[in-house]
């Protein structure tokens, strides 16, 4: 779930000004089951919950595929990411509410992508140009996060126990995350 598959980048919002499209309607379900993901996660039907995530995960492929396919739309452009952050950022706390994961990540998280959004919103209230292009290792940050709420929904939902796998993407999530988000504030220092 990123948003590069439609061309993300809040300075090239590529494609037509089409609202209703395929592409964006699937994208449109799955911001509209965050609500029920979080809903589910709270009541303890985790199980329940990774088969939304993991259903929401097919839904954003095959919704990037016909935007690609298709030519997308520049609605669909910004819809995208939102829908991606929101499920990945709702689960993230969620998770840490219930206390299946330590509340130190979620806020790590969630605290990485304020800085990237205030960032921005400062840029531009300042009027510098304002460029986001993925990093590759932000990329790879945001893969692992939605390995590690996958895996701890899929553990959860089945009564399966593995500590050390649990343990590894977190300090691994938290070591990509801290290092995505440095590498954005420098790359926004060096780039003013």
């Amino acid at each position: 779930m990123t948003g590069p598959d439609r061309g993300s980048g809040i300075s090239a919002v590529r494609g037509s000004h089409e609202v209703v499209n395929l592409p964006n309607i699937i994208t449109f379900g799955r911001l509209c089951a965050v609500p029920l993901a979080v809903w589910l996660v709270i009541q303890r039907e985790t199980g329940f919950a990774f088969g939304l995530f993991a259903l929401a995960g097919l839904s954003d492929a095959v919704d990037g595929w016909l935007a690609r396919r298709r030519g997308g739309s520049a609605l669909g452009a910004m819809l995208d990411p939102v829908a991606d952050k929101a499920l990945l950022v709702s689960m993230f706390i969620t998770l840490a509410a219930v206390g299946v994961l330590p509340s130190w990540i979620a806020i790590l998280v969630v605290f990485r992508d304020l800085v990237i959004v205030g960032g921005i919103m400062v840029m531009w209230q300042l009027s510098m140009p304002v460029r986001i292009k993925p990093l590759l290792f932000s990329k790879l940050n945001t893969a692992l996060q939605l390995l590690l709420v996958g895996v701890v929904l899929f553990l959860e939902g089945f009564a399966l126990q593995a500590p050390w796998l649990r343990a590894l993407l977190i300090l691994t999530v938290a070591a990509t995350t801290l290092g995505s988000g440095g590498a954005y504030v420098w790359k926004a220092a060096r780039n003013r």
